[in-house]
């Protein structure tokens, strides 16, 4: 059995979905697999943060640009797939205020809206704030909820044309001499493609190898831990360099607490591990104090596609959170294939435009992308939203309790 596709993308995470819609709404005949169902991987099991930027406006000025420029848009695009909840960057005493000082800074230098308010003043708004909150960074940050944004991408890009497989794994890579000429799928068969697009993300490695290709990635695993409460409204970040326990995010009547960061051998298969809950829930605590006695739903993990072409060893916080758009004929001699790598929720749309910027240069089609001013099927109405996640099997733990209630 053989298919024929223009483009074959590989992975429906968000990432990977993001791409096929770009290259639909463009003309382009595209086929989209996925081992599992949509959402399975790292995309359904982050925190669900709509970032602002301001995580990463004193260290990577460039990221948090992208960042609030692609709020903004998801803001207009998605509006029922975010929640605009605002975010906090807290500075809680102990900690150092000439930090939070270059934080703000920082924001402002990059675009992002910031106000500084004092405990008080915070705690008026968000009374789950901790009593030695200091001051207080206001920030855009927002809520996503990666089950629907996934559900909604994947059905547009359907609605363009593409084809979306779920529960279809990819076997290997087909070249023809130093080209990819496809992929053998489990339940297609042989899928012939003109460019494939490895948007496996964490597994971006295992897919290259099948065509000798070493990608160099360093997934790092991240717990999180769902709690109950209802009462927290806003996102709470905790205000000094990135470390364990520093988020606190609203979903529903449960909040998400995160995260921690451990190189990993294998992204499918890696320890749990108790003390990483533990830590968490004590870290965030400092910021929420209810979070220390609140019942615990469940805790989960996810894993982080962090790519860098240089060793960082045991510092996998080292490692850039930006994305890298590989060129597979440049960098290994093997045409026919691109790999997306890295990046955030946030900026999935950006790196999807980079993504078929890139293929439709190759292919030699002659049409812009569109994403950024065109609104996603069923924004207003969530049932329907929510039967797209179900249709896709799209759910994850990261807003199962929003989705579907």
């Amino acid at each position: 059995m053989v298919q024929e596709t223009t483009v074959l993308v590989v992975g429906g995470g968000v990432t990977g979905v993001g791409v096929a819609r770009d290259l639909a709404t463009r003309g382009v005949d595209v086929t989209l697999v996925e081992r599992d169902g949509l959402n399975a991987g790292t995309s359904g099991r982050s925190h669900g943060v709509l970032h602002s930027g301001a995580r990463y406006a004193d260290t990577d000025p460039e990221g948090a640009a992208e960042c609030i420029a692609e709020n903004r848009v998801l803001r207009e695009v998605a509006p029922g797939c975010v929640r605009p909840t605002g975010g906090y960057f807290v500075q809680v005493v102990g900690d150092d205020p000439d930090y939070f000082d270059q934080k703000v800074s920082a924001c402002r230098d990059c675009g992002i809206d910031v106000e500084v308010l004092d405990g008080a003043e915070a705690r008026d708004s968000e009374p789950a704030l901790t009593p030695d909150a200091e001051r207080v960074a206001v920030v855009p940050d927002g809520v996503v909820y990666p089950s629907r944004l996934v559900a909604a991408t994947a059905a547009d890009a359907r609605d363009h044309g593409a084809a979306v497989h779920t529960h279809a794994p990819v076997e290997e890579l087909l070249t023809d001499g130093d080209t990819v000429v496809g992929a053998l799928v489990d339940g297609l068969g042989r899928v012939h493609a003109d460019h494939v697009v490895n948007a496996t993300g964490a597994w971006a490695d295992d897919l290259a190898a099948t065509v000798g290709i070493d990608l160099e990635m360093h997934p790092t695993k991240g717990a999180m831990v769902t709690v109950e409460s209802p009462q927290l409204d806003t996102v709470i970040n905790r205000c000094r360099p990135t470390d364990d326990g520093d988020i606190v995010v609203p979903h529903g009547r449960t909040a998400v607490l995160g995260t921690t960061s451990v190189e990993v051998e294998d992204p499918a298969s890696f320890p749990q591990e108790d003390w990483e809950v533990e830590r968490v829930t004590e870290e965030c605590a400092a910021m929420v104090p209810d979070v220390a006695d609140a019942p615990v739903e469940c805790a989960y993990w996810g894993v982080r596609p962090l790519y860098s072409p240089e060793s960082y060893g045991e510092d996998a916080r080292g490692i850039s959170r930006g994305f890298y758009l590989l060129d597979h004929a440049a960098r290994d001699d093997v045409r026919g294939l691109t790999t997306i790598v890295g990046g955030k929720l946030t900026t999935h749309r950006l790196m999807a435009e980079a993504t078929a910027d890139h293929v439709t240069e190759r292919l030699g089609v002659d049409a812009a992308c569109r994403t950024a001013e065109t609104l996603l099927p069923a924004q207003g109405n969530l049932d329907r939203l929510d039967a797209l996640v179900d249709e896709f099997d799209a759910g994850g733990p990261a807003d199962a309790d929003v989705v579907g209630r």
